[in-house]
């Protein structure tokens, strides 16, 4: 027979306010059920995609519809950390039913953040490998090499594919120290961009005289080509500018609404822990 200061004990341990080894349960279903999600969003997302332009989700479509995808990982990843985190829990005792509720939503809550820091760092590497091996797909470009190197490609393209020599027999007196024009304008632009998102004009007015020597192009016409190339990359900029927002606003939704789906999981998780079996049927606790 338990004697009073025993009682008083167990009680006290029971309804200790937070039961860790349930929490980190939950968090680990959750990050867990995270990479399966995100795993599955990604072959998902690779078959979404045609090459043929009258097939397929669009560029933008596709955006939405990954951030669209997010937000569902969020939500049923933590709906399953914040139900296991109160249904694993030790039963309260002893308590008022707000004060139960409180708890469960605290459990809720504190599953999705340890989810949160556990995907983020333990987990993240994983996910960006998972996501990466999909996109790779989307392209054969070689990943070290310079993006920007496409624009310059396109400043020093000749109208005459068919002599290509006319190209590199000017490099040497073009450029100081023997390099060639494509190597010396690829820096000067690669620098230019860095620093200021746009290219000098006494860059422009340079890098035309180059490509005006390179091509054949009068200088009007090659300081036009340096100028829509210019205007191209940014544009592109601004683009992936834009893209980056609106990834951002996806992920901070995704995170609020997991954080709402924890906390209401695990209020239906502690209903059920407290509640009582009647034959096969689970009787929840009412609030």
């Amino acid at each position: 027979m338990n004697s009073p200061m025993n009682t008083a004990v167990v009680a006290q341990e029971a309804n200790t306010g937070v039961a860790w080894d349930a929490v980190a349960a939950g968090a680990v279903a959750a990050a867990a059920f995270t990479v399966l999600l995100v795993a599955l969003g990604a072959g998902l997302g690779f078959s979404a995609i045609s090459p043929w332009s009258d097939s397929g989700l669009s560029a933008g479509g596709f955006r939405t519809a990954t951030g669209i995808y997010l937000v569902l990982i969020s939500i049923m990843a933590s709906a399953i950390g914040g139900y296991m985190a109160a249904r694993l829990r030790t039963r309260f005792i002893g308590l008022h039913d707000n004060e139960v509720y409180f708890r469960d939503s605290a459990h809720g809550f504190i599953a999705w953040a340890f989810a949160t820091v556990l995907t983020a760092t333990a987990l993240g590497a994983a996910l960006t490998h998972i996501a990466n091996g999909a996109a790779s797909g989307l392209t054969t470009a070689d990943p070290q090499s310079n993006p920007q190197a496409v624009y310059v490609d396109k400043l020093f393209r000749s109208s005459n594919p068919s002599a290509p020599a006319a190209a590199t027999s000017v490099a040497p007196q073009s450029a100081p120290n023997g390099a060639t024009p494509r190597a010396e304008v690829l820096r000067l632009w690669t620098a230019s961009f860095a620093r200021n998102k746009d290219l000098a004009p006494d860059d422009r007015a340079y890098v035309a005289r180059l490509v005006a020597a390179q091509t054949g192009l009068s200088q009007d016409d090659a300081q036009k080509r340096v100028d829509q190339a210019v205007t191209e990359e940014k544009t592109a900029l601004d683009q992936a500018r834009r893209g980056a927002a609106k990834l951002s606003f996806w992920l901070t939704a995704a995170l609020l609404f997991g954080a709402f789906a924890a906390s209401l999981a695990a209020v239906e998780g502690g209903m059920l822990r407290d509640g009582n079996w009647n034959e096969r049927v689970l009787v929840p606790r009412t609030l």
